[in-house]
């Protein structure tokens, strides 16, 4: 079953975007189709394979931080080629 993630690491703290990089490299050094904006980071594949390594990377994320939020919605479809058609 393919899966779409979207995440939002947001650190409670002066600096963060230290955390918030590591984060996305990370997910990016997967292997898995990591895609980004400014609010959010896009994460979709195999089940089994994102929720592997969204265990680890969303534990190694949180650790990083003092203190920190972990925003996670995922959809039973893969949709990595969306486009709207409006």
């Amino acid at each position: 079953m393919n899966i779409s993630v979207e995440l939002t690491l947001t650190p409670l703290q002066d600096n963060f975007e230290p955390a918030i990089i590591d984060f996305i490299k990370s997910l990016r050094a997967s292997g898995l189709t990591v895609l980004e904006n400014p609010l959010s980071t896009q994460v979709y594949g195999e089940y089994d394979a994102v929720m592997s390594i969204l265990n680890t990377e969303m534990k190694t994320a949180l650790q990083a931080v003092d203190n920190g939020l972990m925003y996670i919605k995922i959809v039973k479809t893969d949709r990595s080629d969306y486009e709207p058609h409006f």
